[in-house]
């Protein structure tokens, strides 16, 4: 059971807001908050405590808005449990990133170390990656891949090297959940 939220989550919802106002999804006009709203409803649902509903709030904060700096200022604002979940699901901390299959390679080296607390955050945010990646692909959206900078062998590849990692996490439904929105994606990739 989730432990309920105090005001420490809505000051994270306003600094979240405040980073991500002016991005968007990738090949989109959905703002950007829409994909943390998702991310932090699937924590939550899924047993998280605050601090992890806070940390999935500010999942993506240091690799697109600020990096280091934007990390020790999460550190300062909502403590270290939070900032040390966000910095395990950040795989750059530069602008520009490194080359992408090597940031990939070591992302994934790093989250089979990773504890639980931040599993379920990564977790949470590649099921809805993976959901919008799907839905794209269901509504043939046009050049769905050229958003990824793995291109289409790239992605199904990361996605299929998540799933190998995940399949062993304390959460057997969002893993199970994972896996199947993975499969539809390569079965209509095909």
């Amino acid at each position: 059971m989730s432990s309920p939220l105090t005001s420490r989550f809505e000051t994270a919802l306003g600094f979240a807001f405040q980073l991500h106002k002016n991005q968007y999804r990738k090949g989109s006009n959905i703002p950007y908050i829409s994909h943390l709203l998702a991310v932090t409803a699937i924590v939550i649902e899924n047993g998280g405590s605050e601090n992890q509903a806070i940390a999935a709030l500010l999942h993506d904060a240091v690799e697109d808005q600020g990096g280091y700096d934007t990390l020790h200022k999460i550190e300062d604002l909502f403590g270290s449990e939070v900032a040390e979940i966000v910095e395990g699901c950040t795989d750059a901390f530069t602008d520009p990133k490194p080359e992408w299959k090597g940031r990939k390679m070591a992302f994934l080296k790093k989250l089979k170390q990773s504890p639980d607390s931040i599993l379920l955050v990564s977790l949470a945010d590649k099921v809805h990656n993976a959901h919008s990646l799907l839905r794209d692909l269901q509504l043939k959206e046009k050049n769905v891949w050229d958003k990824f900078k793995g291109g289409k062998e790239g992605t199904l590849w990361y996605y299929q090297s998540l799933v190998e990692i995940l399949n062993t996490s304390s959460y057997p439904y969002l893993t199970s959940e994972f896996s199947q929105v993975v499969k539809k994606i390569v079965q209509l990739s095909e």
